[in-house]
C-alpha cells in the first residue's frame, strides 16, 4: 500500500516510479479522489459542529419552558445531511482504498528499467555447467524412466500439472526439505515455523495478493484461500503489530506445499514439473529495520544460494527488471539454476525486499525502546529453495549415461544412506 502524504507531498515522483513500472501516471485521479474526501470529511465535521450547537439550543430552550420545535427540525435535518455526507465520505474511501490497493510497489532507484525479463541484468555467475558425454535429458524423461515420476497418474486423480513421485523420487522430497532446513536454522539463525496451509481474505491481502490476483489463488466454499507461497502466514506473523526495535530482524522459515492456479500459465512449460498447481517449497521470511533492509537482502540471497553451492549446482544470480518484477517487490533477485536438459538457466528462488509496501497493509511496525512513535518495518521473502525445481536441477546435472542418478554427497544421509537413483520397478 502506499502512503497518501507520500503522493500528496511529490506526486512527481510517485508517477515516475510508475512510468518505470511501464505504468500510466496515476497521482492526479488519486489526489482528486483525496481531495473530494477530505472536503467530505470537512463538510461533516462542520455539520457535527452545527447540530451540536443547535443541540444546545433545544436543551436551553426546553429549560426555560419554550418551544423547541424548530430547533429540533434543524437537528433532524442536519442528522439526515450528515448520514448523506457520511455515505459519500465513505463511498470516496472505499474507491481511493480500491485504487490504492491495485497499484503495484514501486521500484527502487538501483532496479534496471526494462520491458520483460529480457532485460534483466545478470550480477555473477558460480560453478560451470557440466560437459556430457552424452546427450543430456530433462528431467521428465529421467523421472518416468526410472519409473519414479507419474504423471499419467496424476492426471486421472487431478488433471494436468499434477505429479505423483514415488519410492526414491518421493523420498528425495523430504531429503531436499530436510536439508535446506537444517541450513538455515542452524547456520543462519532463521526460525522454523509449521503455518497453517488456508488463510483468510487479510493475509493474502496483507502480502498484496488480493484484490488483484485473486484469479492465481484457489479459494474454499469456506472463505479460505490455499496458500501460494509460505510467505502469506510468515510474513502475516507480524500483521497488527508493534515489534521492538531490539528484536529485528526476524527471521522465519517454513516447509509447506504451495497451491497456484498458473492462471495466464497455458502453454508455458506443459510438460514436466516446473510449472504445477502444487509443490513444495522451503520459504525465507525477514522483519527487518527500514535502515537495513538493504543489507537483509543481500544475506537473504546468500542463504538461498549456499544451497546450491553445497549441491554443487551452477547458477546464476539476476536483478530483476522494472517490468518483470512482482506486485510487492521494491527489489528483487532471482537466482536461476543451470539445466542441462534444457541448456537453459531458469528460476529457483526469487529473494524480493518489499520495503514498508507490505507492512503498511498489514500495520506491522516497530518502535524504538523508550519512545512512543513508531516506523513500519521492511518485509523480504525468497525461496530457499523451490523443492521441486531443486529436484529437477539435481536429477538434469546429476544423470548418468545408464540412466540412473548420482546423488551429490550432502543428500546422501538425507537419503538414508542411497547413493544413486535407481529404476524402480
Amino acid at each position: 500500500m502506499h502512503d497518501l502524504k507520500t503522493i500528496r507531498d511529490d506526486p512527481q515522483r510517485f508517477d515516475a516510479g510508475l512510468r518505470r513500472r511501464g505504468m500510466a501516471v496515476q497521482s492526479a485521479e488519486i489526489l482528486a479522489l483525496d481531495l473530494a474526501r477530505r472536503a467530505a470529511q470537512t463538510r461533516l465535521q462542520e455539520l457535527q459542529a452545527k447540530r451540536n450547537e443547535v443541540s444546545k439550543q433545544v436543551g436551553a430552550a426546553k429549560a426555560k419552558g419554550q418551544d423547541a420545535a424548530d430547533q429540533m427540525a434543524e437537528v433532524a435535518r442536519l442528522r439526515s445531511a450528515m448520514e448523506e455526507v457520511e455515505a459519500e465520505e465513505k463511498a470516496l474511501a472505499e474507491k481511493l482504498d480500491r485504487l490504492l490497493a491495485a497499484i503495484p510497489n514501486l521500484p527502487g532507484d538501483d532496479v534496471p528499467e526494462g520491458a520483460d525479463s529480457d532485460d534483466n541484468k545478470e550480477i555473477r555467475r558460480q560453478g560451470n555447467p557440466r560437459n556430457f558425454p552424452f546427450a543430456p535429458k530433462q528431467h521428465f524423461e529421467i523421472g518416468e524412466q526410472l519409473g519414479q515420476m507419474d504423471f499419467d497418474a496424476a492426471s486421472k486423480l487431478s488433471g494436468a500439472r499434477f505429479v505423483v513421485l514415488k519410492h526414491n523420487l518421493a523420498r528425495m522430497e523430504r531429503a531436499l526439505a530436510a536439508f535446506m532446513l537444517d541450513i538455515h536454522t542452524r547456520e543462519f539463525g532463521y526460525t522454523e515455523i509449521l503455518p497453517p496451509y488456508l488463510v483468510r481474505d487479510a493475509a493474502v491481502y496483507g502480502t498484496g495478493q488480493l484484490p488483484k490476483f485473486a484469479e492465481d489463488l484457489f479459494h474454499t466454499e469456506e472463505g479460505f484461500w490455499l496458500i501460494p507461497t509460505s510467505e502469506v502466514p510468515l510474513t502475516n506473523l507480524v500483521a497488527d503489530s508493534i515489534v521492538d526495535e531490539d528484536k529485528l530482524p526476524l527471521r522465519f522459515t517454513a516447509h509447506t506445499p504451495c497451491f497456484r492456479s498458473e492462471a495466464g500459465a497455458a502453454g508455458k512449460d506443459t510438460r514436466g514439473m516446473i510449472r504445477q498447481h502444487q509443490f513444495s517449497k522451503v520459504e525465507l521470511v525477514s522483519i527487518a529495520h527500514p535502515d537495513r533492509s538493504g543489507e537483509e537482502h543481500e544475506r537473504m540471497t546468500s542463504c538461498a544460494e549456499e544451497v546450491l553451492k553445497r549441491l554443487g549446482l551452477s547458477y546464476r544470480v539476476v536483478t530483476l527488471s522494472t517490468g518483470d518484477m512482482g506486485f510487492a517487490a521494491q527489489k528483487t533477485y532471482d537466482i536461476e539454476v543451470w539445466l542441462p536438459g534444457q541448456q537453459a538457466y531458469r528460476e529457483i528462488s526469487s529473494c524480493s525486499n518489499c520495503g514498508e509496501f507490505q507492512a503498511r497493509r498489514m500495520k506491522a511496525r516497530m518502535r524504538k525502546s523508550g519512545e512512543k512513535g513508531t516506523r513500519f518495518v521492511h518485509t523480504l521473502n525468497g525461496s530457499g529453495l523451490a523443492i521441486g525445481r531443486t529436484m529437477i536441477a539435481v536429477l538434469e546435472n546429476y544423470q548418468q549415461a545408464d540412466g540412473t542418478v548420482a546423488l551429490p554427497d550432502v543428500l546422501v544421509p538425507y537419503m538414508g544412506g542411497v547413493k544413486v537413483i535407481e529404476p524402480h520397478a
